[in-house]
């Protein structure tokens, strides 16, 4: 459970520093939008690359459609001395906003089916307490059971 927590708290900072990044990818893509920023042209970046002035169009082509591969981009990007930085930002601003949605849902899917069959008994929850089941289940479920989230 300490290397789980560590990894996490790593993550996250590594997370954090990129969080502030809303729009990453340019609509025309990265190659496309740098090479016009330095004032260069298909052939000229063929030229660096020793490739085509077309094979340069297909290369930004693809990324635009999200067909390319990263070691193509690192590649290229080694022309222009660039470095490819890769990752991914939680929608929700953190892995433990993942976490927490995911267990508060995982949480009222159990209380919610225990809370049916105690009905169909006669026994009736108050939606108060009903949501305060949840999230004390969610919290039980994240600090004992954090595997069973994702399944």
């Amino acid at each position: 459970m300490k290397t789980q927590n560590a990894v996490f708290e790593q993550t996250e900072k590594k997370i954090r520093k990129y969080a502030r990044i809303k729009d990453g990818t340019p609509p025309e893509g990265w190659i496309h939008t740098i090479r016009l920023a330095l004032g260069m042209s298909m052939r000229q970046l063929g030229k660096m690359a020793k490739v085509t002035p077309q094979a340069i169009k297909d290369i930004e082509t693809r990324e635009k459609t999200g067909n390319i591969t990263l070691a193509s981009l690192e590649q290229l990007g080694k022309h222009l001395n660039l470095k490819l930085v890769y990752g991914f930002v939680p929608s929700d601003g953190s892995l433990k906003k993942i976490i927490d949605k995911q267990a508060l849902k995982l949480a009222k899917r159990i209380v919610t089916k225990t809370s049916k069959s105690k009905k169909l008994k006669g026994q009736l929850i108050s939606p108060a307490m009903l949501k305060k089941s949840i999230k004390l289940k969610a919290m039980e479920i994240k600090e004992k059971s954090p595997k069973l989230l994702w399944e």
